[in-house]
């Protein structure tokens, strides 16, 4: 290991508590230059509200990633969205084509992560990635790190740059 990646004693000693899948995906965010730790809720943050009532943070605040199926070639499709936001599916499959829903096989297959602990990155099969625009209103975001119970903090900037995914508008919204 070089100097700046090499750990000290109480990171290897919180990096030997997290779930397996979780301790890859702090691996990972380390690799890449992410130096916030991966944090574990006490309860579990499956959905966008429990994951904000354990952080003390708004539900906006939570970087879901919802994982669809292209129908064409059965890709993975990422969206990362505002908690507070419903999926548009219509606008998804104007960037990405039609999609379909994906089962809990599906994702845990593609991605490596079960439904709840879906992280924006290291899937075992690299989706194609969407992120809501309105994550770029916010000045901190929490996603999932591979675990129901795991998350780790950024900013829409760091989702951008750990992604490369476009922003693009995927939230529905109501008629007036």
């Amino acid at each position: 290991m070089t100097e700046s990646t090499s750990l000290q004693p109480d990171e290897t000693s919180h990096l030997d508590a997290l779930p397996d899948s979780a301790r890859r995906v702090a691996a990972l965010l380390r690799e890449r230059g992410h130096a916030k730790p991966v944090v574990m809720l006490p309860e579990t943050g499956k959905t966008s509200a429990e994951a904000a009532a354990g952080l003390g943070c708004s539900v906006a605040q939570i970087a879901k990633s919802i994982l669809f199926r292209r129908r064409d070639d059965d890709a993975p499709v990422l969206v990362i969205a505002s908690g507070v936001n419903r999926v548009d599916e219509k606008k998804v499959a104007t960037q990405v084509g039609e999609i379909a829903r994906a089962d809990a096989k599906f994702v845990r297959e593609k991605t490596g992560y079960a439904i709840g602990g879906v992280c924006p990155i290291g899937h075992a099969t690299p989706p194609v990635t969407l992120i809501d625009a309105d994550l770029l209103t916010l000045d901190s975001l929490w996603a999932a790190a591979g675990h129901p119970h795991a998350v780790f903090n950024l900013s829409p900037q760091e989702l951008v740059a750990l992604t490369g995914a476009p922003v693009v508008d995927v939230a529905l919204r109501e008629s007036a």
